[in-house]
């Protein structure tokens, strides 16, 4: 299955993001306010990335109830989610004004969309899969560290991630991977792993990028 054999070829790398100082530093409530709130305004700006590529991966599809998926999940990646952010932001303090989009940021949210508008659709699906599977296997790893979420700085992130309705969602997402797998050709299954492989990347690349406040290098060059 095409799932199983993701999973285990990224094993090593869902050790590093579940190993990850900011990932730790979530799980324990010690990670630092100005590190979560660089996350949550980076995070915003993908879901909406993240969104479109949901609702393109709609229209493409052929079976009406992967259609209806796709579409319920692109109105809760800007609805529910966001409504998440939402309080973190009033929370924290963090509005993002004046905080540039991260290079980590914009290339993942690039990546995503490109293969929404030029790929087949079996590999839209396996570009979205890595962000509904690993947030859930995380948040699931954390709630289970945590155990009582009471007073926990960042309970709602967790909750939400490791949420059995949210655990459905991943499942039906596997499901549509896996079936568009077994009936590709080759070379759209070879395809499906490498955009599986290049967004689990991103996905460590966003977390570590949130840790060290990503900035752009050449910012002291151009003029504001």
């Amino acid at each position: 299955m095409f799932c199983d054999d993701m999973w285990q070829r990224t094993a090593e790398l869902m050790k590093a993001i579940h190993d990850h100082p900011f990932n730790v530093a979530l799980g324990d409530g010690t990670l630092e306010p100005d590190r979560f709130a660089f996350y949550i305004v980076q995070d915003g700006r993908y879901l909406e990335a993240f969104s479109k590529t949901l609702a393109t991966a709609s229209a493409r599809a052929g079976d009406p109830a992967e259609a209806a998926f796709y579409a319920q999940s692109a109105h809760t990646a800007l609805a529910a989610e966001r409504l998440l952010h939402a309080g973190y932001v009033a929370e924290l303090g963090a509005d993002g004004e004046g905080v540039a989009t991260s290079p980590t940021c914009l290339a993942y949210a690039s990546f995503l969309q490109a293969t929404a508008l030029t790929a087949p659709y079996p590999v839209i699906a396996a570009a979205v899969l890595p962000c509904f599977w690993i947030y859930q296997d995380v948040g699931t790893a954390l709630l289970g560290r945590a155990g009582d979420l009471d007073g926990h700085p960042y309970g709602k992130w967790i909750s939400t991630y490791s949420d059995p309705g949210f655990a459905a969602s991943v499942e039906q997402a596997k499901a549509v991977a896996d079936r568009l797998a077994a009936a590709a050709g080759p070379d759209t299954r070879a395809a499906m792993e490498r955009a599986y492989c290049r967004a689990a990347a991103y996905e460590w690349m966003f977390w570590d990028s949130a840790w060290r406040r990503e900035t752009w290098p050449t910012e002291r060059w151009l003029a504001p």
